[in-house]
């Protein structure tokens, strides 16, 4: 409401000054005797008549489009000088490696890694697994939390051509063993703080067999717990006699374009899909911050991500290994502990995630929180509802917001602090930048078409569909898809305006104004978003449906008051009330990560359906979790991870946003 508000009074400025700028022309006109002056004026005059607003919009963003234009081109110049040089990320780490050995490179709490020795580091990772007879095309699993070495342990199988699979490591179960699987990985490679999920594996005889490779930090070797998993090699011990590989003086032109990483997404249904990161892709993704943001190889970056994901293992590490910036990694996110460790470090510039931003609101204000030297922080989903309040209270300059999919080619940026937009197109560059909004049913998300059967174009503030062009030539607009060709194609749009076009479905619901700004509405489909993750929801009924003796069970997003994204709620058929609480929350628990795992738990009679026997969902998720109206049994996911009836105090707190969310 408030953006068709704004787009109304934007749209009667514009009227106005088109106006001004028709009666001044025009009157200018009757004073120049010049030919080509007249039809100039003639011009203006039929520009202004027929669009006064794309007048206004063309006044208004001027400013802000020549400086992203000086930007996108020196971005472009860069992927095309790498690209036709045939430079991997690897390269491009040798090359910084080589201009400052003596910087550091990683830091974290009181370790470092300069840059001579991460490319050390590297180069023995590929060496030692040179040895082992790995080559280009193989994949390597690496499940492991976030240390120094994590980027260099990539960064060497990269070396030999290999592919390294990110893979989450708060994943279980099912999950986790499908994401080894799909990546077809040759070797795994394991932190030793996640033995035991390993172990949980092999004894459930679901862990392929595979060569294991086990890195346990000096610190905690021989700590219970610690101890080398049976079959495993120590990877650590192995490396302090290996010889460094180094790589071939020459590069190959088409290397550029070759596989480097598996990034997986929940995509929008089914199990973790693994998203293809080649080296071009991984070169857009981190220089297109670094460049439309300005930031600098002296900067400081405060990356507390986890490095398996995307804005924390490619934007953030990219920093470092392209840039030459200084990255300071967190093992694990600590809103107590985030301005102090930016101060600590000196940190200039910081990631961030909604929820990350949200979590630094709730904590208790000191004066401490503003002694820092941030001038910029950037990253996605920063609600515009908190987004004054944040930048006011901790005193940060600059956000610079981003929207991406890890696979996706709808790529936007916020480079002109506007609370609330996830990026901008200027007003006539729809023709040059791959990104559209298409107009579809927001109940269904179903495309509307025009009587030849093509897409339509959303105008200023309708909501839409997101989409990109698919082009392969270019960096700024290719899709390299999954692992899984079949997920690939699911992602892609055909024949959208013309014959033979294809565009990426980002799944995403956004809003443009007048000025060209984007705006965030919703995701489509079944997919929500909780705790900074993308949930599935198919995935969580298969679970729940064969724990619950394949009752009927539907899973969904459902909002609460001051919290961002849609926490997930379940419904279960149940007319007898006999699913056992208790085992339910012991098999959630060992199957699901913390974020995928339903808040509240619904026990009803029957399932609503439509007319062809599809269960809706939307009814349900408006229905909530409201214990006012609704007889149903309705469970909630304590803190012991344990399901217990929803009583009304906390239903009073999760309506008042005080529940500790």
């Amino acid at each position: 409401m408030e953006i068709l508000l704004e787009l109304n009074l934007k749209q009667k400025l514009a009227t106005r000054l088109g106006t001004i700028l028709l009666a001044t022309v025009i009157f200018g006109g009757f004073c120049w005797d010049n030919a080509l002056a007249s039809l100039t004026l003639g011009a203006v005059v039929a520009l202004l008549l027929r669009n006064p607003t794309f007048v206004y919009a063309l006044v208004m963003t001027t400013s802000r489009d020549l400086k992203a234009f000086q930007r996108f081109v020196a971005l472009n110049i860069y992927l095309l000088r790498k690209d036709r040089g045939g430079f991997t990320v690897a390269r491009c780490f040798q090359e910084q490696a080589r201009r400052r050995p003596k910087k550091t490179c990683f830091l974290m709490d009181d370790r470092r890694l300069s840059f001579a020795e991460a490319l050390e580091f590297s180069q023995k990772i590929a060496g030692y697994f040179n040895d082992r007879g790995l080559e280009k095309g193989d994949c390597v699993a690496l499940l492991m939390e976030t240390r120094l070495e994590y980027p260099c342990i990539w960064l060497g199988l990269s070396q030999l051509g290999v592919i390294t699979a990110l893979i989450n490591s708060n994943l279980r179960g099912e999950s986790l063993r499908h994401s080894i699987k799909v990546a077809n990985a040759k070797a795994l490679i394991v932190g030793s703080e996640l033995l035991d999920v390993l172990r949980s594996l092999r004894e459930k005889e679901q862990l392929d067999e595979v060569p294991i490779y086990q890195y346990t930090d000096d610190e905690v070797r021989g700590v219970a717990g610690h101890d080398l998993l049976p079959g495993a090699v120590d990877l650590v011990t192995a490396l302090k006699t290996q010889k460094k590989l180094e790589l071939p003086s020459a590069a190959c032109p088409e290397e550029a374009r070759s596989k480097l990483l598996y990034v997986y997404t929940s995509g929008t249904t089914g199990l973790p899909k693994a998203a293809v990161i080649t080296n071009l892709r991984f070169l857009f993704m981190s220089a297109g911050s670094y460049y439309m943001l300005r930031m600098s190889s002296d900067d400081v970056v405060y990356d507390p991500l986890p490095l398996y994901h995307t804005a924390g293992g490619i934007v953030g590490v990219g920093n470092a290994i392209l840039n030459g910036s200084t990255l300071v990694l967190r093992k694990k996110f600590s809103a107590r502990n985030f301005w102090l460790d930016c101060n600590r470090y000196n940190c200039t510039v910081a990631q961030y995630i909604g929820e990350l931003c949200r979590y630094l609101l709730a904590t208790s204000y000191t004066p401490d929180q503003q002694k820092h030297n941030l001038r910029l922080m950037y990253g996605n989903g920063l609600r515009p509802q908190i987004w004054s309040q944040f930048v006011r209270r901790f005193g940060i300059p600059h956000i610079g917001e981003i929207y991406g999919a890890t696979e996706g080619n709808s790529n936007l940026i916020n480079i002109s602090n506007r609370v609330g937009a996830i990026g901008f197109v200027p007003v006539y560059g729809s023709n040059f930048y791959p990104v559209q909004v298409l107009r579809c049913d927001e109940y269904t998300g179903e495309l509307l078409k025009d009587s030849k059967g093509h897409c339509i174009s959303c105008q200023p503030g309708q909501a839409g569909l997101l989409v990109g062009k698919v082009d392969a030539r270019r960096a700024v607009s290719a899709f390299h898809g999954y692992a899984d060709k079949g997920a690939s194609e699911q992602k892609l749009l055909r024949n959208v305006f013309t014959s033979g076009d294809v565009f990426f479905n980002s799944g995403d619901m956004v809003v443009r104004d007048i000025l060209g700004y984007f705006y965030f509405k919703d995701r489509t489909g079944d997919t929500f978003r909780w705790r900074g993750e993308n949930v599935a929801t198919q995935e969580v009924e298969a679970i729940i449906t064969n724990c619950v003796g394949l009752e009927d069970c539907v899973v969904y997003g459902v909002q609460i008051p001051q919290v961002e994204g849609k926490a997930g709620m379940a419904a279960i058929v149940d007319p007898e009330r006999k699913v056992d609480m208790e085992y339910l929350s012991v098999v959630l628990r060992g199957s699901l990560p913390p974020y995928a795992r339903p808040l509240f738990i619904r026990l009803l009679d029957e399932i609503p359906r439509t007319a062809t026997f599809k269960l809706k969902k939307r009814e349900l998720a408006k229905e909530a979790y409201d214990i006012g109206q609704l007889s149903d049994p309705i469970y909630y996911l304590n803190r012991d991870g344990i399901y217990r009836p929803l009583s009304q105090e906390q239903h009073e707190l999760l309506r008042s946003g005080k529940a500790g969310l």
